[in-house]
């Protein structure tokens, strides 16, 4: 068989390696702090021991609970950690999942399915969620064909609470807020949404996949961090994701659950196939014990010290980046967000012109549709961009003002 790919004969490892160095060629020089997300570095210290860790059980499948208990005890102490960090108590239950999407599609799921046992619907099935929601609710939606029904949020984008009540009816199962958005940063008001789903006896699912593992620790510092977790009567569900300000390897999110008896409407079980009974907790069957033991791993050595000294740096990075970004007439910054994810834009300029000077530059900008902004998402590692971020900032922003960048807008896909 000849084919162009696939080799006949293997190739030496020195070869393969040579390779892969060889396609990081076009991608974003993350390590410089060029890359607005998709990377949460800490620092090499905790990269190591995720690494670590994740070596250890590389090969481990969480599928198989009875072959690895080990797993099983690691992700038990990673849920009950999460809830403790989460405002929660012994009856919190939950597991870890691929990442956020899974996470939310599982609340979207055990929502719908407690509905069905407790007080079924008669029409379709509806999600009320603000139009700051992450667009996971509708992906979840589609697959299991629910209605989600949009609420504009407010003019400091936070979730119109009055707007949403209006927007509920008999077949609503679930209502979101966000700790906090991903789109611009800033975090429902989870205490009036805990209110409104405790007087229409509600599912309240919070994304917290952006600040759950970091939040607390902002707050413990000082910083105003509104109440968003199982503290506040009425929430139900939390997503949270390790793999983001978690610091843990990728992939790895957690959904907790206020008790067992939402939990229990989660998993899945099967027995009509040869093989008996097929039992998953989660969405997917087979689930990296590396993931499990990379998590448990960093989250025990990080500790809530660690985290405080993570949430210390990049809120002293947000501060001088805001600083620098004020500075320039040009530029305004959007909303009041809470911790290290914020997003500026321009009353004057066309922001995404900004955006595509800096993208020439070899920054990677993250790019707000409406309101048109360009998006960050802090992390340690960002502290070594600053002052170059910000000079070629005030040099993009001189290109777009003269007229000296063609409008050809950056693109706006996440």
């Amino acid at each position: 068989m000849s084919n162009a790919m696939f080799p006949e004969s293997g190739l030496e490892w020195p070869e393969i390696e040579k390779a892969l160095h060889s396609f990081r060629d076009a991608d974003v020089d993350w390590r410089h702090g060029r890359a607005p997300m998709y990377i949460f570095w800490a620092s090499e210290e905790v990269l190591e021991v995720t690494k670590k860790a994740y070596m250890e059980y590389f090969s481990e499948n969480a599928l198989g609970a009875r072959a690895f208990p080990s797993l099983v005890r690691m992700e038990a102490e990673v849920v009950r950690m999460a809830a403790e960090i989460l405002g929660g108590d012994e009856s919190v239950r939950g597991n870890m999942t691929s990442g956020g999407t899974e996470s939310i599609f599982l609340a979207v799921k055990t929502a719908r399915d407690y509905r069905r046992a407790t007080r079924p619907v008669r029409g379709t099935p509806n999600l009320v969620v603000p139009y700051s929601g992450h667009p996971a609710y509708y992906k979840a939606a589609h697959y299991m064909d629910l209605e989600v029904r949009p609420v504009p949020t407010r003019d400091d984008f936070r979730a119109d609470v009055d707007a949403m009540a209006d927007a509920i009816d008999d077949d609503t199962i679930f209502v979101l807020g966000s700790a906090p958005s991903f789109s611009l940063g800033v975090f429902d008001p989870i205490e009036d949404l805990g209110r409104l789903a405790r007087e229409r006896d509600l599912w309240l699912h919070v994304d917290a996949c952006v600040g759950g593992f970091i939040a607390p620790h902002v707050r413990a510092l000082g910083y105003p961090v509104p109440a968003y977790d199982f503290s506040v009567p009425g929430v139900t569900s939390i997503s949270a994701d390790l793999h983001k300000l978690g610091f843990a390897a990728k992939p790895a999110s957690t959904i907790l659950y206020r008790d067992e008896a939402h939990y229990r409407h989660q998993g899945y079980e099967f027995d009509a196939w040869p093989r008996g009974v097929y039992k998953v907790p989660t969405f997917t069957g087979t689930r990296p014990g590396g993931a499990i033991a990379a998590a448990w791993a960093v989250l025990k050595f990080l500790g809530a010290a660690g985290y405080r000294e993570l949430a210390r740096q990049i809120m002293d990075v947000r501060a001088r980046l805001q600083a620098g970004i004020r500075a320039i007439p040009e530029l305004e910054l959007i909303g009041d967000p809470e911790i290290g994810l914020f997003c500026y834009g321009s009353p004057s300029l066309d922001i995404r012109s900004v955006a595509e000077a800096m993208s020439r530059r070899g920054w990677l900008p993250g790019i707000n549709a409406d309101p048109p902004a360009i998006h960050l998402f802090l992390v340690p590692l960002h502290a070594v961009m600053v002052d170059d971020y910000l000079a070629d900032l005030g040099v993009a922003v001189e290109e777009v003002r003269s007229g000296r960048v063609a409008a050809k807008p950056a693109a706006l896909v996440y």
